[in-house]
């Protein structure tokens, strides 16, 4: 993709340079644009560097190319970060002032916005209100993370992580600008693998990198749900914005962090891969080698609690509002008996969920990937489910058609 990368005058600018890096590594041509004021922050030769490609700021730099309008026609997507309240103010005014809101004026691919500013910037009424105008105009405006900010502040208005906003700006390049059509829903997640204790050195688990739920939170936060995500074991991922995370690392403080919150949600999203089973004694001091007693040649194990029917079954019993939709994942294998597709059919009859995504798992394949592919299997009652077939495509990509067809759920659902 040919990507333009705004770097407008905030102290955050420093991690537009690892944006740079994050396209080029994966092969798309780069062209940055900072404001006047970004270079206070981060010097022209720096972006020059990274990207391959000279930076100008004025659209008097290049005069016989006409910069702004061949920039801004021939790029797939513009994705500005920071955007600070100034530039914000001055897109939602339709300033050309500068090279990069002019050739914002002219794109007509795919805009991309990552405010960053104190909270108080971002909270404030007039930057709330252009963050809208620029929503009903078709562009994406990221909800900032929170966190720490210039000196001892802390709050909303902290740049994503680079890595975060890349994912993200490919999804909506792909799929078209994200929607705010999750506003005043509440959802609950689960991601990540969990870890039963064999003895106080190991540990029983799976290859579960947690990528996909934390992008299904991340993608349902950024539609304007409220998002409260249990993570399990996953790989060191940075916090989705807006959501509030909660850690566990066994099945059953799993099972006991959703039983805590799940009156809560409207929507309930099992993605977490837990540990079916776990050992019936945890021993208490390492393990050692060999064949006597207590030794990890045979180890008995016990099954753990099946989160996604015990929440099912919560809620025929009216512990959950019947209105909640319940939702969850298959990892699944084929055998001599059954394909992974019918596996999976087999689970959504059998844990009575609403919607299940069935995955074909194995060594190189969804667990621990930066993609994802399978079915997206919808209960019918009194019918044979319904199958959607999700080709490969990036976890943020699939989080998107899975929130897509939760939205679908002809439950009634309890805001």
């Amino acid at each position: 993709m040919r990507i333009i990368v705004g770097v407008a005058g905030g102290i955050a600018a420093y991690k537009a340079c690892h944006l740079v890096r994050n396209f080029k590594e994966t092969g798309d041509e780069v062209r940055v644009i900072p404001t006047p004021s970004a270079l206070n922050f981060v010097g022209a030769a720096t972006f020059e560097a990274l990207s391959g490609n000279p930076v100008n700021t004025s659209v008097f730099e290049g005069v016989d190319e006409v910069q702004h309008v061949r920039l801004g026609q021939e790029a797939d997507a513009i994705v500005i970060a920071p955007a600070t309240a100034d530039l914000l103010a001055r897109l939602a005014a339709g300033r050309a002032d500068d090279l990069l809101s002019a050739t914002v004026l002219v794109a007509t691919c795919p805009v991309i916005l990552s405010p960053a500013m104190h909270t108080e910037m971002w909270l404030n009424p007039a930057t709330q209100a252009n963050v809208e105008l620029l929503r009903s105009r078709g562009m994406t405006v990221l909800e900032p993370a929170s966190g720490r900010l210039t000196g001892v502040d802390s709050g909303p208005g902290r740049l994503p992580e680079p890595e975060q906003i890349a994912d993200l700006a490919r999804m909506v390049v792909a799929g078209g600008a994200l929607p705010r059509d999750m506003v005043g829903r509440s959802l609950l997640v689960t991601a990540g693998g969990t870890q039963e204790n064999l003895d106080p050195v190991r540990y029983l688990g799976n290859r579960s990198s947690g990528r996909q739920g934390f992008a299904l939170a991340e993608v349902a936060a950024q539609r304007g749900a409220r998002v409260r995500l249990i993570a399990g074991v996953t790989d060191a991922l940075p916090v989705p914005a807006g959501v509030r995370v909660e850690r566990v690392t066994s099945t059953a403080e799993m099972a006991a962090a959703v039983e805590r919150h799940r009156a809560e949600a409207d929507a309930i999203v099992m993605a977490a891969a837990v540990s079916d089973f776990r050992p019936a004694r945890a021993a208490e001091s390492k393990l050692k080698k060999g064949r006597d007693e207590g030794s990890l040649t045979a180890v008995p194990l016990v099954e753990n609690p099946d989160i996604l029917r015990a929440t099912v079954l919560a809620r025929e019993r009216g512990e959950v509002p019947r209105g909640t939709v319940i939702a969850g994942f298959a990892a699944e294998t084929g055998d001599a008996e059954r394909s992974a597709l019918e596996h999976g059919l087999a689970k959504l009859e059998r844990k009575g969920c609403d919607l299940l995504m069935c995955n074909e798992v194995g060594v190189g394949k969804v667990f621990g990937e930066r993609r994802n592919r399978g079915w997206l299997l919808r209960a019918r009652p009194g019918e044979s489910a319904a199958v959607e077939e999700v080709a490969d495509a990036s976890k943020h990509e699939v989080a998107r058609a899975y929130l897509d067809a939760l939205g679908a759920v002809t439950r009634p659902l309890q805001v």
